[in-house]
């Protein structure tokens, strides 16, 4: 190989024209110095058209010609014609290429193209994302830059489009800034860039003042015979619109003056010329070593188990997620349960110590409002009972009533054994579905039907207490203490979801559990919704909708016995529990 600090290579010849201040006569040869090519910075202009990608080729197959590698980042896909004549690695998307490239196989890329003299294509004009593409580009100049700082040997590396990594306005990416350090400091190392553009004005100023050498084509837009004329001179603006193809004034730090010279035409296949009528055939190409490329194929393949790998432990991923939403839901439920199992035991304590049974009473723990509205029930009911012992009216135990002599002593309900459900609350969720006249359609609405609720919980069977069906102070207050412990030991989403039935009537549990500030979570809702249906206080509607039940709960436990008000305010007293805002005017 000739050393490459004395050899040059042929490119172009003096040509004749306005401009050029060359003292050559028209015809002579233009010889380029290798070294200052490969390790210097270059710019390479002109609209399309005018001859920039041929003067790229003609230095490029020169360069392969005297065996020094380089490295083309190709945007366009218009350099795999190099290979009619010279035995390179066409990398890239494409199933054209010679192999499919990602930044993984950066590092090896470099490898080939310094250490083993590969000359390479990078082609990104395949990838449809151009994030993924300016990767790849910043990576393979990384490793190329961090190699050369050890190897310092000679190497170009060139870049088409370069406005699209190097822009004159707005903010650059990684890969911009990477090519910006390659212009500033590459030449120490032996690394070199040229970049080529159609468009001057939108490339950055900064790299095309410090490149060693250029060469402007025809230009005709006015801003870029702008920059023409700010750097070449205002003469140079005006003669370069009227340049042929191919023409361009060469720019060069060896040499004193600007040349207009016409650059040879490329030999190799020209693979970015504009389709034309005529039959197009596609030359012979060569092919790389096959162990190149196999070689590269290895980090393909690893790639591509650990993508499989990645996409296997996913999924495996979002199974455990699945299942810990799961046992959260069931977490929560259980909470639910022990919560009302807690308060159940706790308001059947207080119950057995209330006053009207004799203890010394306990405190329920009831808001203001709630206590209010009972205090307004409690004292009507004794009213209520005070005017029937003074009428000589007594209920005698089978629904009428006869003289107070003759009534039986009244004796206090014992505590039940379990909840104190009512006895609506008994019913099977297919018993309460057939009730109702439910179909099998509108039962399997309901996802959790065929699960059980509290009596599951670790509680066992239970009756409820009986129930003297009369309007009694004595019992009104019993039915509404145990109803409303009943309401109590549910929590607040159940409150929020009963609250919403009472204002609609009928709706649906999904419906319900939002309007209660809880998520739309399907079996959280209907687990919550078969609470209240259990206790009785709501009941199946048909087609998935459920309807309030908590009055015709109330009236039934009193076997149709009480008056309009005095259904009302029962209702209202047991209401008082979960209805904060209407407490009080109930």
């Amino acid at each position: 190989m000739t050393d490459s600090e004395t050899e040059t290579i042929s490119v172009a010849e003096i040509s004749d024209g306005p401009g050029g201040e060359g003292t050559e006569e028209p015809g002579t040869t233009v010889d380029l110095p290798v070294v200052d090519i490969l390790t210097g910075r270059g710019f390479v202009t002109g609209k399309s058209g005018s001859g920039k990608s041929n003067t790229a080729s003609v230095i490029i197959e020169n360069l392969l010609s005297a065996n020094f590698p380089v490295l083309i980042v190709d945007t366009d896909g218009e350099y795999y014609g190099l290979k009619q004549e010279f035995e390179l690695l066409h990398a890239g998307a494409d199933d054209e290429c010679d192999i499919q490239v990602s930044p993984e196989h950066a590092e090896r890329l470099a490898t080939l193209a310094l250490e083993q003299n590969v000359p390479i294509i990078l082609d990104v004009s395949g990838y449809l994302d151009d994030a993924a593409s300016d990767e790849l580009v910043t990576e393979v100049a990384k490793h190329l830059f961090a190699k050369e700082k050890k190897l310092k040997k000679p190497f170009l590396m060139l870049i088409e489009e370069c406005h699209e990594y190097i822009p004159e306005k707005g903010g650059m990416d990684e890969a911009g800034k990477m090519l910006i350090k390659i212009g500033k400091r590459g030449r120490k190392h032996g690394l070199g860039v040229v970049g080529i553009s159609q468009r001057p004005a939108d490339v950055k100023k900064d790299f095309i003042t410090q490149c060693d050498w250029l060469v402007w084509h025809r230009l005709t837009w006015r801003n870029d015979t702008k920059v023409v004329g700010r750097i070449l001179g205002s003469e140079y603006a005006d003669a370069i619109e009227d340049m042929g193809n191919g023409e361009g004034f060469l720019v060069t730090d060896w040499s004193e003056s600007i040349r207009r010279v016409q650059f040879h035409k490329k030999q190799t296949f020209d693979a970015g010329a504009t389709p034309g009528l005529d039959d197009f055939e596609r030359p012979d190409l060569k092919s790389v070593d096959g162990d190149l490329v196999s070689d590269l194929k290895e980090i393909s393949d690893e790639k591509a188990r650990q993508e499989s790998r990645i996409a296997d432990l996913r999924q495996e991923l979002d199974k455990k997620d699945a299942r810990i939403r799961q046992l959260e839901r069931e977490l929560e439920e259980a909470q639910d349960l022990s919560r009302m199992a807690d308060q159940f035991a706790q308001a059947m304590f207080q119950k057995a110590e209330a006053p009207y049974r004799g203890g010394g009473g306990r405190n329920l723990n009831r808001p203001t409002e709630k206590q209010a509205a009972l205090g307004e029930y409690n004292e009507r009911a004794e009213g209520e009972a005070a005017d029937a012992a003074t009428d000589g009216d007594a209920y005698d135990g089978d629904g009428g009533t006869g003289n107070a002599d003759d009534a039986p002593p009244r004796q206090p309900l014992e505590a039940p054994s379990g909840p104190p459900w009512p006895t609506h609350g008994l019913l099977s969720e297919r018993d309460d579905a057939a009730a109702d006249g439910a179909t099998t359609a509108d039962a399997a609405a309901d996802p959790t039907d065929d699960e059980s609720w509290l009596a599951d919980a670790e509680m066992g069977d239970f009756e409820p207490a009986e129930l003297h069906p009369a309007p009694g102070a004595e019992s009104r207050r019993d039915v509404v203490d145990r109803m409303t412990a009943i309401v109590e030991a549910l929590g607040d989403a159940h409150h929020g979801m009963l609250a919403h039935y009472r204002e609609r009537g009928v709706s649906d549990p999904l419906a319900a559990h939002v309007a209660a500030g809880e998520t739309g979570d399907q079996h959280l809702a209907y687990g919550r919704n078969r609470s209240l249906r259990r206790a009785g206080f709501i009941r199946h509607a048909g087609r998935g909708k459920y309807e309030y039940a908590l009055p015709d709960l109330v009236s039934d436990e009193y076997a149709d016995l009480l008056d309009e008000d005095e259904l009302r305010e029962t209702v209202a007293a047991i209401e008082a529990s979960f209805v904060e805002e209407e407490a009080d005017g109930e």
